[in-house]
């Protein structure tokens, strides 16, 4: 079965996503820090990693940018719309 990592934010705009995803890949501020500054989710204490998780265990619109064929590792991917609000993901590591 299929195993990654990853960190994420989620907030609740697309607009907001894109915005985090400008500043970050601007270097103006870390993806950690950005996470804890403006995600809603739990994991944004500890800069949005997730752990390791498998195929399946996260929702179906989060698992097909991170199972991808062609993921790009240690990028900033997204935003990506699921039932919780819009995601920026950097994915760690994937073992297939």
């Amino acid at each position: 079965m299929p195993q990654a990592s990853a960190k994420h934010i989620l907030v609740n705009t697309e607009k907001l996503a894109k915005k985090i995803k400008k500043e970050i890949i601007a270097k103006d501020i870390t993806f950690e820090k950005a996470a804890k500054r403006f995600s809603k989710c739990s994991s944004g204490k500890r800069g949005g990693n997730l752990g390791t998780f498998k195929k399946g265990d996260m929702v179906r619109e989060f698992d097909n940018v991170i199972f991808a064929k062609d993921v790009q590792i240690n990028r900033v991917l997204g935003p990506v719309k699921t039932e919780f609000g819009f995601h920026l993901i950097e994915v760690l590591t994937v073992y297939k």
